[in-house]
């Protein structure tokens, strides 16, 4: 990974939401490689962030993981309180969490469609909102980058309630971001494309029957010859976490190889 400056995140709290592996725990590495006070990261099975813990700590950052369901409302919100509890105050908010399952527009069960609403959508609307109110409360400046999808513009039919969500929590990003321009809080998305993350590997084994050579196969039919790198996209975030991204907020940035609108 690299980082675009050391001190970019310097003294900042940071809480990241599914930190725990992928997306979310490469966003943790990076925070604390920029010099963040102290980085929160939750999941539903904390023992697997023991190895991150350590790595995080030994960079010089307090580090911390949360046992939370965010798809419960109180979990989700909980996690907000309890590292306000300990560090006095948020300053940075990640919502790396997400839920997919393959699912049409005719086979979607209402159960399906509210466990993706209920991760994907709901969750990081009750995290914002907790931490807006605490910046709120301070009269403090802070950043939330929400990692959305590519999938958000249309999405492939076999993604069609994870594409519902993730829409949601895109317009949700914007109307957020309006709300609190002049509050000095800065909210940003990414469309993340195609990643080679563990989970993904899990979804291609379970749905796709995809063999051991699964990546390479499929980076043979990418324009970059392989899938997105987390690290690649958690410099983004800590960049748009930093005020080295000065003014921006409401982007919502396509973080993909695919052009949307292009063909052949």
């Amino acid at each position: 990974m690299t980082v675009l400056n050391s001190s970019a995140l310097a003294g900042k709290v940071v809480l990241i939401s599914g930190g725990t592996q992928g997306v979310g725990a490469a966003a943790a590495r990076t925070a604390a490689l920029a010099g963040a006070e102290a980085v929160v990261v939750t999941g539903r099975r904390p023992e697997i962030a023991t190895a991150l813990i350590d790595e995080l700590t030994a960079s010089g950052t307090q580090a911390r993981v949360l046992k939370a369901d965010i798809s419960d409302v109180a979990q989700a919100i909980g996690s907000v309180d309890a590292t306000i509890a300990e560090f006095g105050r948020i300053d940075c908010v990640v919502n790396a969490a997400g839920f997919t399952e393959r699912g049409t527009l005719l086979n979607t069960t209402p159960e399906m469609l509210e466990q993706h609403v209920a991760v994907n959508l709901r969750a990081p609307f009750f995290i914002m909102q907790a931490a807006v109110r605490d910046m709120l409360d301070r009269k403090a400046h802070g950043t939330i980058v929400n990692v959305l999808s590519i999938s958000a513009r249309t999405g492939a039919p076999i993604l069609a309630p994870y594409a519902a969500s993730k829409g949601g929590l895109t317009s949700l990003t914007r109307n957020a971001a309006h709300a609190h321009r002049f509050d000095g809080i800065r909210i940003n998305g990414l469309n993340i494309g195609w990643t080679s993350t563990e989970g993904e590997d899990l979804t291609q084994r379970r749905f796709h029957d995809a063999g051991d050579d699964w990546l390479e196969q499929a980076g043979d039919r990418l324009p970059a010859g392989r899938l997105g790198d987390p690290d690649e996209i958690a410099d983004m975030i800590v960049y748009l976490l930093s005020d080295g991204s000065g003014v921006v907020t409401g982007s919502i940035i396509d973080w993909d190889q695919t052009v949307i609108g292009g063909e052949g």
